[in-house]
Order: structure tokens, then sequence, then C-alpha cells
């Protein structure tokens, strides 16, 4: 298994139409651990990390989001340290 990990930020019209809901849903579907968060500026955050094919499938997910959103950037970063998250959840930020 091949860990990688990857910090997502999606700007386009992803608050108000079920992107983060979606998000959760498609991780948890794929397997992959982490969170979705939405941000002030009207950008949503996500981490996502786990076995290597798997964060490239739920990327490639992401880039089409649910049929309500529009992506219109993905800025990613990517990581080889775990941060152990064990499921894949919604974070509210301030």
């Amino acid at each position: 298994m091949s860990f990688i990990g990857a910090r997502i930020n999606v700007d386009g019209a992803v608050q108000g139409v079920g992107f983060r809901y979606w998000c959760l849903r498609t991780a948890r579907e794929i397997g992959v651990n982490g969170y979705v968060a939405n941000l002030l500026d009207g950008s949503v955050e996500i981490e996502a990390e786990g076995e290597r094919g798997l964060i490239e499938e739920f990327l490639k997910a992401v880039k089409i989001g649910p049929a309500y959103a529009h992506i219109s950037d993905m800025k990613i970063k990517w990581y080889e340290k775990p941060r152990g998250y064990r499921d894949f959840g919604i974070r509210y930020k301030d």
C-alpha cells in the first residue's frame, strides 16, 4: 500500500449546493479518510489521505462534483506523513 495525503482547496460554486455532504458520501464510498470544510472566502477545503489509487479516484470525483456545484479551480498540496484520520467528516471552521 502506497500512502499519500492531499490538502485540496476547491473554488467555484461549492457552497450552498450540498458539496460537503457529497464529499462526505463519496470519500466514505471510495474509502479515504480526512475532512471537508467551508471556508470564509467561499471556497472549500478538503484533506484526504489513504492509498494513492483511492486518493486519485477521489480527486477525479471531486473535479466533477455534485450536480449543482461548479468547480472553477482546484489546488492540491501533497503530503506523505499521515495525520491520523480514522474516518471522513465535515468540519466547521470559524
